[in-house]
């Protein structure tokens, strides 16, 4: 055969083949319209065995393997070879840039996508493509300007109007991005991408209800979406759900095990729910993945003062905040987290709040007043702000102040941010005038509201703990504001004027550090008189021939600091034991590790019984075991040491270099238990063993301590109240007097 017939033959040969493969990638491309994708790749292989350099057939091949997670790098081989054959084709670099985007390859996914639009600049799903690798480099006002441009050529691109909404969701423009999610379900109403966003719009703007709707009809159409089960599980969150979150979250991370939202809400989850060991294995996760998280930096920082670590934690929340200045959520960890630092003092706590005002507060626009009728002798309206309306320890603490009002000369508006509600929100609702469930307020809505209301004086009863609305709070709504009970450690705010407080709690050299000015209570805390029948005043070192010491407060006060002192006082009175009563010891990890932290310093683990959760009343009652309640330190008990108190049971305090360190020996004062405070470690020890060798004495004291506290300013809650609102009054005054100048 001459080379001429040989040329000739192949020419039929491959007539015939192009022929058969058109047959053939037409039958391609039905099957992966019908989503037969093993069959799409059969057929485009048979077909590149004989044409190698088929390029319909590389792009559908590369199109089919970039559906599937797994093969993304072996689908931008194909795809790049399918440019090599045709450079010009826009649609293909599209393809490409897609999968370079979900490579996670953002500079490479731009590169390629640029070039498809700079052969074809009207086409709208490369332009929106664009705009959604833009929003991932940062660069959200140009992501807008590209999904807009993709719209105006395609007024009814559903896609394009889901994306702007994504990025408006970035940039915390919620009201915009739901609009955006409605027009693109207008367009497409079963767009399950634009249901999924508008449940996220609807959740930062408060609309839980809808929000729910939105991500459950979502889920509905797409049942195996891991990242529409974690924005369900924020909502959860939200709502304080945290069974149906953790559920949520863990099917999340059963599909997609390496998801970064599904692990950072895994790790607050378990946070919240006192399982600090889960949350560090996630954040462990997280930070494997992104290094340079803060968000996940900020997490494993209160992992670490869960376990105790306070100064780890802390270096955490500043590694965040080098990160993201303006990182609130770490901002108020590290406020949280330093009361436990031992070492800390008022000059450095009080550093921090300026800090969240600096870079938060002091950065939110304020209100100017409305004007208010300046007669210094009128009923005043006041508003009690707080997430902790309902069965709470802060609830317990401000609880007497609204039971006992005199609303004669005051009216109570209750604005409750909480969407828990339970016995003890009737309870608040009965002592208000008024009552405004604010949870599903924006700030700016909140404030709103408070004006209309006519606010005099508005106080604060959360500080910088959950549920906190000092965003409210620094638009400054009320002409008077303060702090107070919930969390009175001072808020940094310069548009908060008061903080109540006593002299043991900030003493007079410290006062100069706050924001607020301080104004003397007979005790900064006050609580609610447990229910009756729950005392019981026989010692049980009667009953048992040893002492018992107890220790009812949050796992991470007790710090390395305390520990050593708790435990040379266990070792210097054999047979003694310590009880530790708190929801955290039912996570067996942090209940091991707590003992065996004792066991460290030579105590014998039966010394040392852990409790977990229990009802309030049941917890009360265990009360009826324990002698002598020793308070931790740095950070003292509150609630704690006030329920000891109510039981019957003193409080061992040591006074410290903090508000949160000395609340405890300011209570003990308030109510002539001068000589159960301590200075220092070694007097702490002394009170604890000359009481526990003074059965006698300690049961007389047991017997009175509930008579003593009701006649106490700072016990009894009808003259603790008329303290409070002789204060209120006092604001008033002075605050016509300035007006009138």
């Amino acid at each position: 055969m001459t080379v001429g017939s040989r040329a000739f033959q192949n020419a039929r040969l491959q007539k015939k083949f192009k022929k058969d493969a058109d047959a053939a990638l037409a039958a391609a491309h039905q099957a992966y319209g019908n989503g037969r994708f093993a069959d799409v790749e059969t057929l485009c292989r048979r077909i590149l065995e004989v044409l190698p350099d088929h390029f319909d057939t590389l792009h559908l091949l590369g199109v089919c393997l970039s559906g599937d997670p797994k093969r993304l790098e072996e689908a931008e081989r194909v795809l790049r070879a399918a440019i090599a054959m045709s450079p010009r084709a826009a649609n293909v670099y599209c393809d490409l840039g897609t999968v370079l985007f979900d490579l996670k390859r953002y500079d490479d996914a731009r590169a390629i996508q640029e070039k498809g639009i700079a052969l074809n600049p009207n086409f709208p799903m490369a332009l929106t493509n664009l705009g959604n690798t833009l929003m991932h480099l940062a660069l959200p006002l140009e992501a807008i300007e590209l999904h807009e441009r993709a719209i105006r050529l395609k007024p009814d691109y559903a896609d394009a109007y889901c994306n702007r909404g994504m990025v408006e969701l970035r940039i915390w423009h919620s009201e915009q991005a739901a609009q955006s999610f409605e027009r693109a379900l207008a367009f497409q109403p079963k767009h399950q991408e634009a249901l999924a966003g508008r449940g996220m719009a609807l959740l930062e703007m408060r609309d839980y209800a809808a929000a729910e709707t939105a991500l459950n009809t979502s889920l509905t159409l797409r049942p195996g979406n891991a990242k529409v089960l974690a924005h369900r599980a924020r909502l959860h969150i939200r709502l304080l759900r945290l069974e149906q979150a953790e559920r949520d979250v863990d099917a999340a991370l059963a599909i997609a095990p390496t998801l970064e939202l599904a692990l950072r809400e895994k790790a607050l989850i378990s946070l919240l729910l006192n399982k600090p060991t889960q949350a560090m294995a996630a954040c462990k996760k997280l930070l494997e993945q992104s290094p340079k998280s803060e968000i996940a930096i900020s997490l494993m920082g209160s992992c670490f003062a869960s376990h105790g670590e306070i100064a780890t934690a802390i270096e955490h929340f500043d590694r965040a905040l080098e990160l993201k200045p303006d990182f609130e959520d770490a901002i108020n960890r590290k406020i949280f987290a330093l009361d436990f630092l031992p070492g800390a003092d008022f000059a450095m706590l009080q550093a921090a709040r300026k800090y969240w005002w600096d870079n938060i507060g002091g950065r939110i626009p304020q209100r100017p007043l409305r004007p208010r009728e300046l007669d210094p002798d009128r009923r005043l309206v006041v508003g009690y702000v707080s997430a902790d309306f309902r069965r709470h320890s802060a609830g317990f603490i401000f609880m007497p102040v609204l039971r006992h009002c005199d609303h004669t000369n005051f009216e109570v508006v209750c604005y409750s941010s909480s969407p828990l509600q339970d016995e003890m929100t009737d309870e608040f609702r009965s002592f208000a005038d008024r009552w405004v469930d604010a949870v599903l307020l924006s700030d700016e809505q909140l404030t709103d509201r408070i004006e209309e209301d006519g606010i005099d004086i508005l106080v604060d009863l959360s500080g910088h703990s959950g549920g906190s609305r000092l965003g409210m709070f620094s638009r400054k709504p009320a002409p008077i504001q303060v702090s107070a009970w919930g969390a009175p450690t001072g808020t940094g705010l310069k548009t908060i004027d008061y903080i109540f407080a006593d002299p043991v709690a900030i003493p007079k050299a410290a006062r100069p550090e706050f924001a607020e000015k301080i104004h003397d209570l007979p005790c900064m805390l006050t609580m609610s008189e447990p229910a009756p029948g729950l005392y019981r005043p026989d010692l049980p070192m009667l009953r048992n021939g040893y002492v018992t010491f107890g220790s009812f407060n949050r796992i991470d006060k007790i710090s390395n600091e305390v520990l050593p002192v708790w435990s040379r006082l266990l070792c210097e009175l054999p047979g003694s034991k310590l009880v530790i009563k708190h929801g955290a010891l039912d996570d067996a990890g942090l209940r091991d590790g707590l003992v065996a932290r004792f066991v460290e310093h030579g105590v014998s683990p039966d010394s040392v019984v852990c409790l977990g959760a229990s009802p309030r009343d049941a917890h009360l009652a265990e009360y009826a075991e324990i002698d002598i309640s020793l308070d931790p330190f740095p950070q003292n008990g509150g609630a704690g040491t006030w329920e000891s108190l109510h039981m019957g049971v003193p409080v061992i305090a040591k006074l410290g270099l903090t508000t949160s360190g000395r609340a405890a020996g300011g209570i003990l004062r308030a109510i002539g238990l001068d000589d159960w405070v301590a200075a220092d470690d070694e007097t702490y020890i002394a009170i604890a063993k000359r009481f526990a060798g003074a059965p006698a004495a300690l049961a007389a004291l047991r017997e009175e301590l509930p008579a003593r506290i009701a006649a106490s300013a700072a016990g009894n809650g009808a003259t603790y109240t008329r303290h409070v609102e002789a204060a209120y009054r006092q604001f008033w005054r002075d605050y016509c007097a300035a007006q009138g100048k």
